[in-house]
């Protein structure tokens, strides 16, 4: 089973991800593997990233993982990808954006960024068929308590983790 950790970049996946390993779950962190496993397409000057199909990139996973076993998918593509569940990270703009400024994005990108955590946008997209969908706001919580509700979705105790609870429109004139 994969559950993907997903969300809009600078919300903590990677942290989240990070604080899974250290207690012993399985985590796949897809940057890596998108490389190791020559999944990386070309590079898109437009959008600033490089293309990678995530039909190819479900196919090599399916090869990788045990079926007995549960894996966290961490990466902002992971809930494209044929999973049991999708937790969503969320943050708030203000917060957001300043995460991003200092790993050096451009305004542009900040942006960007804010504006689809804003609009919900990686939250609709996790919503497929048959994928439960989960999120944590990890505004001002720290990476061991987001990981021990992860814990609690992966115990079935998921009532306080449904989606609808973090809303960002507040904001919205300040970046639109």
């Amino acid at each position: 089973m994969i559950i993907a950790i997903t969300g809009t970049p600078g919300t903590g996946k990677s942290e989240l991800g990070k604080e899974l390993a250290r207690r012993n779950h399985n985590v796949i962190f897809l940057s890596g593997f998108i490389r190791e496993n020559g999944l990386l397409g070309e590079y898109e000057p437009e959008t600033g990233s490089c293309d990678v199909e995530t039909e190819e990139l479900d196919r090599a996973l399916a090869g990788y993982v045990r079926s007995s076993e549960t894996y966290y998918a961490e990466g902002h593509l992971s809930h494209f990808l044929t999973c049991s569940a999708a937790i969503v990270l969320r943050c708030s703009p203000e917060v957001l954006a300043g995460r991003l400024e200092a790993r050096g994005y451009s305004q542009e990108k900040v942006r960007e960024n804010v504006q689809a955590e804003v609009l919900d946008v990686i939250l609709c997209e996790a919503g497929s068929p048959g994928t439960s969908v989960y999120e944590l706001d990890s505004t001002s919580h720290t990476v061991e308590e987001l990981a021990d509700s992860v814990q609690e979705i992966a115990d079935g105790k998921t009532e306080n983790y449904l989606p609808g609870k973090t809303d960002w429109t507040g904001d919205i004139d300040r970046w639109f």
